[in-house]
């Protein structure tokens, strides 16, 4: 599986003719940036930023790469990618597999250089590289982000992924405080969208925390969610270690949603579990500002984002 994932990034980063844009009924503005339309493909697909254009042209809104960490990493031993299609989902235990932040920064600068950058935003997912010790953790994630600032449109910090050890750790009020201020410190004014991407495990209380402090930094929003390490919905045959993604993802995803709404306004990215319009209609009406897919675009393809968008009157902004 991660051979085919492979193979199909490569063949659209060959995909050069950009298709009609979006009409501009669908646009959004969020956190001061320009949506052509709402649905996004969710980082971990496009890990290294090579098919940019090619996301565009299949019909998306934006566009955010990674997880990138500071350092490149192999990620997990193989096979670490399984797909459950009676379920259209997906098991990963991939563990941040990427280039590090200079290649991937190097090959974007290029792309800008060479009028190879898409006119949808690109979002920048960063996260903790396996060898950085927790207790250094926000230094690692300074690294990433000074090396790949400007770069994106908005940045991402991912710190809900279950497949690098101790990274969920990070959602704690204290440790996510302390790399964001870090960030901030570093960057001065004016300052890029930030949002935190958020677990659909955690604790309501934790979840609330997590919250208040993004209101208390005055981030851009919330990316909700990341997989999940509940895996009571699937058959025990088809189990195994890893965050699982897709349509099972779909209830805890949308509940995590309506927490959020309820204690803020804050922009939220919904992700999880969203594989057709109705779906898709559903988060809008639970307070999404923008939906982002993944694996339902693995099962249904580019016809997806179109479907959704022909039902945007259904949706609400």
């Amino acid at each position: 599986m991660t051979s085919a994932h492979r193979w199909a990034v490569s063949c659209l980063k060959k995909t050069t003719d950009v298709l009609a844009g979006s009409p501009p009924l669908l646009a959004r503005l969020v956190a001061g940036v320009h949506f052509p339309n709402p649905i996004g493909l969710a980082a971990g697909m496009d890990k290294n930023g090579v098919a940019l254009l090619a996301w565009e042209a299949l019909g998306f809104g934006f566009v955010e790469i990674g997880t990138i960490t500071a350092y490149p990493q192999p990620g997990n031993p193989q096979p670490r990618l399984f797909r459950l299609p009676e379920q259209e989902a997906l098991i990963n235990r991939l563990g941040f597999n990427n280039e590090g932040a200079i290649a991937i920064a190097r090959r974007l600068k290029e792309m800008k250089e060479k009028a190879r950058w898409p006119r949808i935003p690109v979002g920048i997912n960063i996260g903790k590289s396996r060898v950085t010790p927790t207790s250094e953790a926000a230094k690692d994630y300074l690294m990433s982000f000074q090396t790949l600032y400007g770069l994106g449109d908005y940045y991402v910090l991912n710190v809900s992924s279950p497949n690098t050890p101790g990274l969920r750790d990070l959602q704690g009020k204290e440790a996510l405080a302390t790399i964001i201020k870090t960030l901030r410190d570093w960057e001065g004014t004016p300052q890029k969208p930030l949002f935190v991407k958020v677990a659909p495990d955690l604790a309501e209380e934790d979840l609330m925390a997590v919250v208040e402090l993004a209101e208390e930094e005055k981030l851009a929003g919330l990316i909700a969610t990341n997989t999940t390490l509940d895996h009571t919905m699937l058959p025990p045959s088809k189990d195994q270690a890893g965050g699982l993604s897709g349509r099972p993802l779909r209830i805890k995803s949308l509940e995590t949603l309506r927490l959020i709404r309820r204690q803020t306004a804050l922009p939220v990215i919904a992700c999880g579990g969203i594989d057709d319009a109705a779906s898709a209609a559903e988060r809008f009406r639970a307070g999404a500002h923008l939906l982002q897919i993944y694996t339902s675009f693995v099962y249904q393809g580019p016809a997806l984002i179109r479907e959704m968008c022909a039902h945007l009157d259904c949706f609400s902004s």
